[in-house]
């Protein structure tokens, strides 16, 4: 930009105080850096634009090269699907495999459990063992099961 050193803004200070005069250079002085204010403001919005543009312009290329590199790994997944499924077609259209390669699966058998019930998550024998009681009795019968038998 402009190269204002202090003498040189001495010199344009004390012309503008003879040509404009003592009354009008408070005035003048504040439009002056009033317009000097909207200048800056419109050139740091230039800048801005500028930046954005250019910002908008590498993430174009960025996603330009991204999709590139999605459509080259589907189409390698494809190929290698194809691949596969064509190797897949070949052993099973050859008739000596078919032969060879009989595989009898067991047919699938529902557990057919209670799903209504729930299931502890302690076995039985672990319960028998240790002393759980699986089934409640009442009062009565518990005094009766462990009264001391009469030795006669």
């Amino acid at each position: 930009m402009l190269d204002l050193g202090i003498e040189k803004m001495a010199l344009i200070g004390v012309v503008a105080l003879i040509v404009i005069g003592p009354e009008k250079l408070p005035r003048v002085a504040r439009t002056v850096g009033t317009l000097l204010g909207k200048a800056q403001r419109y050139v740091n919005d230039v800048k801005q634009e500028v930046n954005r543009s250019m910002e908008l312009d590498e993430l174009r290329k960025m996603k330009s090269t991204v999709e590139d590199a999605a459509r080259d790994v589907e189409q390698s997944i494809h190929s290698e699907a194809n691949a596969i499924e064509k190797s897949f077609k070949e052993i099973d259209d050859s008739p000596s495999s078919s032969s060879e390669v009989a595989q009898v699966f067991p047919e699938y058998k529902h557990p057919r459990k209670n799903w209504r019930l729930k299931q502890g998550a302690t076995p039985q024998w672990y319960k028998s063992r240790n002393g759980v009681r699986t089934k409640a009795l009442s009062g009565a019968a518990r005094v009766a099961r462990f009264r001391p038998h009469k030795i006669n």
